[in-house]
Order: structure tokens, then C-alpha cells, then sequence
């Protein structure tokens, strides 16, 4: 799907962003701070066999998103029209969201959990990439670094007005949401899964009120599943003739699975291995998303000057410098200082990943190469979960689980290096860089 020749509507960009807002709900209140603790905390009773289960869960999700995404994306791109696939995953993601309402502090109640968790993940995930894939219809080029990190940067800000909510309306009242939920059973930590199914639902409502769709193609399901099927064997094939784009999609896969381990376990590891409350978890997360949301705006603006890679490079130096010693920190006040540095570097990697892409897609096949970077992540998607998981139970220390997701920075980086940007707006430079 080529770029739209004219800026997109203000209306339209500010409604693509909220959807970013909208679900950063989801990953902030279940996967990272709130539900994942509470899980490993109160319904296992063992947090690091709760941190090994729940990476067991993450692992069956990025297994299902690497199978089920290649096929749903081909098969979208054959019917065209993608709000409606957006529409079907992110009601499944709320729903299930919601259903975590019924997880009291038991462990009878933990596989009831994990199930919810499974499915509403890789309902999220889904959602998330037809949603990017939307990107390429709503911006043209001049304007893809900062529609990219614009979106990222709100998200962090809606995962923070989330928070804020959580804490000073449940977690922390002493008459949790105005006396109507009582404290017995967890009832107030529990019932964040419902503000986050409600904050998701009701927010990404004007996404699909005015963000411009593809136009429909006319063909049925069944049509659609051949056709988008050989396209992707198509695609897949003759990717292989583009070395440089080869790299990017191993080097982005590598280190946004390693972002998104840290975000799927940093609730768990602050918790168990700072002795941190709910209560300073949820302040800690909004500190975090503050830095985050101010770091991947303001590197938008350096995306669009500078360019993709230095963007991304710069950033996982800075991922590592900061994870290195937050790995060695032993007392609290050095895990803020370490961790806030940390989460400043999020969003500029992953916002400038996505702009990288474009940049380096070859004219005529930027819907492809997009869909082929949403493969790619989701296909790596399950390693990190998978090795935090493996370095925790062996090494009985939640430590060692993420002291194996920094390599995952490293090796970011070192593939990085090789990767060449094209020129900005040089046709000849895309398809020389793409090839190299």
C-alpha cells in the first residue's frame, strides 16, 4: 500500500495516536505492573515460580502471535479493509481483560488466569498489527518518524493517565473506587482489569471513527487465504534478494524482544527483588512512563533530522548502559535512578524502528516489507519471555533473567551497525541500501 500523497487530517492523526493511548491500558495495568505482580504475589503465592508461569503463558502467546499473524496480515491485505479485523481482536482483548475480574488470590485460580492472559495477549498483539500496517495508509513520508514516535509517546502517556487512575481510585484509596469495592479478596487490585478493558474500549473508539481504512477488495475469506498465502510466499522469497533490509529484521526483532520482556517483567522483578509494594510500584511505573512518553516524542523530532539508525543506535547504547549497573543495584533509590534512565530509550528505539522500516521499504512494496516487520517481531517474540523464564528457574534469581535480556540489546546493536539508510526521498538510494 503506497503512502498518501497529502498530510492526513489532523483528526485522523490524533485518533491513530489515541489508539495508542487507548491500549497502552492493557500492557501497562496486565502485563507489566499491576496484574503480573499481583498474579505471581496473590494468586501463586511464590513469586518466582509465579515469574516462571507467567513467562510460560508469554512464551504459548508469542508462539500463537508468530503462527496466526503472517496468515491474518496476508489474508488483510487480500480483502483490504483492516477495522474490521482491529475491531474483532481488540473486543477479544477486552474481553478477556475484563474476565481477570474473576482471579481471586488462590491458586486454584492461576490456570483460569494464564488462559485470560493467553488469549487477550495475543488478541493485543493482533490488533497491533493491522494497526501499524495503518501507519502507511495515514502518513506520507515526511511525516513518518513523527507520526511514529508521536504515537509511541501518547501511549506512554495513556499508560500513565491509566496508572493514576489505578492507584489514587483503587489501589490506594482508603475507600477504594468511592467505598463500592471492598479490600477482601484483592477486590481492588482485581477490579484494575476492568479499568483497563474499559479505558482500552472506550478510547479506541474514535480510531475507528476517523482513521482512513483501505478500501475494500471485494474478495471472500476463502479467496482472500489463497491469494494472501502466495503473496507472503512471494514476499518472503524475494526479501531474500534484500541483504541490508535482511539485517534491519533480524537486528529490530532482536532488540524489541528484548524491550518487550523488560516491560512484561519489570512489575515482577522490581517487586521480588526490592521488596516494592503495589503502592510503589504503580509510583514508580508512572514516574517511568513520564520519561518514556517525554523521551519518545522528543526523539521523534531527532528521527526526522538525523535519521532512523542513529536514532535506534544512540538508543541501544543507552538501553545498555543504564541496564548493566540496574542489574548490579542493590538498594532502591539507585534501582529509580537506573530504571527511569532505562525507560527513557523505549520508545525512540521502537518509534524509530518503524520509520527505519519505511525508509528502507523499496517503492511499491512498503505494505509488504511492513507486514514482513510485523512477522519478524512477532516470530522473535517468544524468545525473551522464553529465556527470562529459563534463567530464572535455573538460576533461582530473577536477576539472572534479565541479565539475559541485555545481551538482546548487544546484538541489536552489533546487527545495527551494518544496516545502511537510504537517503531521504532518493528512490535509487532505497533500492540500492535495500539490496546492499
Amino acid at each position: 500500500m503506497p503512502h498518501t500523497a497529502e498530510a492526513p487530517s489532523r483528526r485522523a492523526i490524533a485518533s491513530w495516536c489515541l489508539y495508542d493511548w487507548a491500549n497502552s491500558s492493557y500492557n501497562t495495568i496486565i502485563t507489566t505492573f499491576i496484574f503480573s505482580v499481583y498474579f505471581a504475589r496473590g494468586v501463586v503465592g511464590d513469586e518466582v515460580a509465579g515469574a516462571s508461569r507467567w513467562s510460560a503463558a508469554l512464551t504459548v502467546a508469542g508462539l500463537l502471535i508468530a503462527l496466526l499473524s503472517p496468515v491474518l496480515g496476508a489474508v488483510a491485505d487480500r480483502t483490504g479493509r483492516r477495522k474490521p479485523w482491529m475491531a474483532l481482536f481488540t473486543g477479544l482483548t477486552v474481553v478477556f481483560c475484563a474476565a481477570l475480574w474473576w482471579v481471586k488470590p488462590d491458586p486454584s485460580h492461576a490456570l483460569f488466569a494464564l488462559v485470560c492472559v493467553v488469549i487477550g495477549t495475543v488478541a493485543f498483539e493482533l490488533a497491533n498489527v493491522f494497526y501499524n500496517a495503518s501507519l502507511t495508509a495515514l502518513a506520507p513520508p515526511r511525516m513518518l518518524g513523527r507520526i511514529s514516535g508521536w504515537g509511541w509517546g501518547i501511549g506512554y502517556f495513556g499508560g500513565l493517565a491509566c496508572l493514576v487512575v489505578a492507584l489514587f481510585v483503587f489501589v490506594k484509596s482508603p475507600t477504594p473506587l468511592f467505598g463500592l469495592l471492598d479490600t477482601a479478596e484483592q477486590a481492588p487490585v482485581r477490579a484494575t482489569a476492568l479499568l483497563a478493558a474499559a479505558w482500552y474500549g472506550l478510547f479506541a473508539l474514535p480510531f475507528f471513527l476517523f482513521v482512513p481504512d483501505v478500501p475494500a477488495t471485494g474478495l471472500g475469506i476463502r479467496q482472500a487465504a489463497r491469494e494472501g498465502m502466495a503473496t507472503l510466499r512471494r514476499t518472503l522469497a524475494e526479501t531474500r534478494k534484500y541483504r541490508n533490509t535482511l539485517r534491519f529484521l533480524i537486528a529490530s526483532a532482536i532488540y524489541r524482544d528484548g524491550i518487550n520482556t523488560i516491560t512484561a517483567f519489570g512489575g515482577i522483578f522490581a517487586a521480588h527483588a526490592f521488596g516494592m509494594t503495589f503502592e510503589e510500584i504503580l509510583l514508580f511505573a508512572i514516574a517511568l512512563n513520564v520519561v518514556a512518553g517525554v523521551g519518545a516524542i522528543g526523539f521523534a523530532w531527532v528521527d526526522d533530522r538525523m535519521g532512523a539508525k542513529p536514532t535506534i543506535l544512540v538508543s541501544l547504547i543507552g538501553l545498555t548502559a543504564f541496564g548493566v549497573p540496574l542489574l548490579l543495584a542493590t538498594e532502591k533509590a539507585w534501582f529509580w535512578v537506573l530504571a527511569l534512565g532505562l525507560g527513557a530509550f523505549f520508545g525512540p528505539a521502537q518509534a524509530a524502528g518503524r520509520s527505519m522500516m519505511a525508509r528502507l521499504a523499496p517503492p511499491g512494496m512498503v505494505g509488504e516489507m511492513f507486514g514482513l516487520y510485523s512477522l519478524t517481531g512477532r516470530m522473535a517474540g517468544f524468545v525473551g519471555p522464553l529465556a527470562f523464564g529459563l534463567a530464572t528457574a535455573l538460576f533461582e534469581s530473577q536477576r539472572a533473567g534479565m541479565a539475559s535480556v541485555v545481551a538482546f540489546f548487544v546484538i541489536g546493536f552489533g546487527l545495527m551497525l551494518a544496516v545502511r539508510e537510504p537517503a531521504p526521498g532518493d528512490a535509487n538510494a532505497v533500492r540500492q541500501s535495500a539490496a546492499a
